[in-house]
């Protein structure tokens, strides 16, 4: 029996857009492969009544992130460490906009496994970031890990951080 993969961002791509990822420029002519019919269907469905600003600028740009820091890598880094899947050119968010939307495929295992290392429940910059709360006090500590959670569907809150110090016997 396959085992089921925890998957449970708390921001969905829509919300990750309004609240500002990628420097706006995720799916822009810069960022990566052509923009497909495809590409623009999900981006009517999804973020219709947006500013295209926001996810389909020219150039990428700190100011348009929520915490207004440069955050993540460029297209060709993920293309050399072979992060990008041929159904999702785009990559990462480009899968899950489509699996929010009930798309399955055969990367998503890869790429649920890929979010849980970096943000599930023992995900090395989530627990890094909780980390810094607590020793801080701060919400607002570390902008940039803050921002890179954000990329990956998931904003820190009260409840996990209460679920974090419990789990470390905090």
């Amino acid at each position: 029996m396959a085992r089921v993969l925890k998957f449970y961002p708390n921001v969905s791509p829509r919300e990750m857009v309004e609240q500002g990822v990628f420097g706006g420029a995720y799916f822009g002519p810069n960022a990566g492969p052509e923009f497909s019919q495809e590409q623009e269907e999900l981006c009517e469905e999804l973020f219709t009544g947006l500013d295209p600003q926001l996810y389909r600028g020219d150039r990428y740009l700190p100011k348009r992130n929520r915490y207004k820091i440069r955050s993540g890598k460029d297209y060709k880094f993920w293309s050399e460490n072979n992060w990008i899947h041929p159904r999702d050119p785009f990559g990462w968010f480009e899968w899950y906009c489509k699996y929010s939307q009930g798309v399955r495929g055969e990367d998503d295992g890869r790429q649920i496994k890929r979010w849980q290392e970096f943000t599930g429940i023992n995900g090395r910059w989530r627990n890094n970031l909780y980390n810094k709360i607590y020793k801080s006090g701060d919400w607002s500590v570390s902008p940039r890990i803050q921002q890179s959670l954000l990329h990956w569907g998931y904003q820190a809150n009260e409840e996990d951080f209460k679920l974090w110090c419990k789990t470390n016997r905090l």
